[in-house]
């Protein structure tokens, strides 16, 4: 898809490499190419989302219980915590993108209730747009210290699939978008923090489509 990286025969950096759990360097093996660790993570993503998936299609999982601060940081966690130390950490340092870390806690919080919120009062928002808000709002914020696109990614998919109460068929987005209008699309919600025209520019699928990919 047009958001996965082309690594090729590259290698980690030093700095990359140190950051690794040992489990994940033993994995691995030596010297580490990032395509593989790329595929690490992506088959650890893949058994979190399967395991979320099953949960909201078998069990009535609230929209509201996944729209809270310790959701999102045990997700990160679960993604990242068994091939990098700093997986579930929140972000201590000042980067050129994101907010200043002292207000991260605060701010991932009321923008997580201020969703809920509308979905819960019928304010008008629609499924669709409620995971892309979600996606988006944490996105500005940049509250881990990486895999925050990939995080709220999963965040976006598993919202708008426990907010299609009586669907059929059930829809997911399809992430296979063009990386520089999507880029576009997140700057103008950071300036407007509208998600309307990102929830329009990311195409949804059937999700029978979707897991047959």
């Amino acid at each position: 898809m047009a958001l996965e990286p082309d690594y090729g025969e590259t290698l980690v950096s030093d700095e990359e490499a140190d950051a690794l759990t040992p489990a994940a360097r033993e994995i691995l093996g030596d010297p580490i190419r990032k395509a593989d660790l790329y595929d690490l993570e992506q088959q650890i993503q893949a058994e979190v989302a399967d395991e979320w998936w099953a949960n909201l299609l078998n069990w009535n999982v609230p929209v509201r219980d996944l729209l809270v601060d310790h959701f999102v940081r045990d997700l990160h966690r679960r993604l990242y915590a068994p091939v990098w130390e700093w997986g579930g950490r929140q972000r201590s340092l000042e980067t050129n993108i994101g907010i200043a870390p002292e207000h991260i806690a605060v701010e991932m919080r009321n923008a997580l209730d201020n969703l809920s919120y509308q979905w819960d009062h019928q304010t008008g928002i629609d499924a669709r747009t409620l995971g892309i808000a979600a996606h988006a709002a944490l996105v500005r914020i940049h509250p881990f210290v990486d895999g925050n696109g990939r995080v709220t990614r999963l965040l976006a998919d598993l919202v708008f699939l426990g907010a299609q109460t009586g669907w059929d068929p059930l829809l997911a987005y399809d992430w296979e978008v063009d990386r520089r209008a999507y880029i576009r699309l997140l700057g103008e919600y950071d300036e407007t923090r509208d998600a309307s025209s990102l929830a329009q520019f990311v195409p949804v699928v059937s999700i029978e489509d979707w897991t047959t990919e």
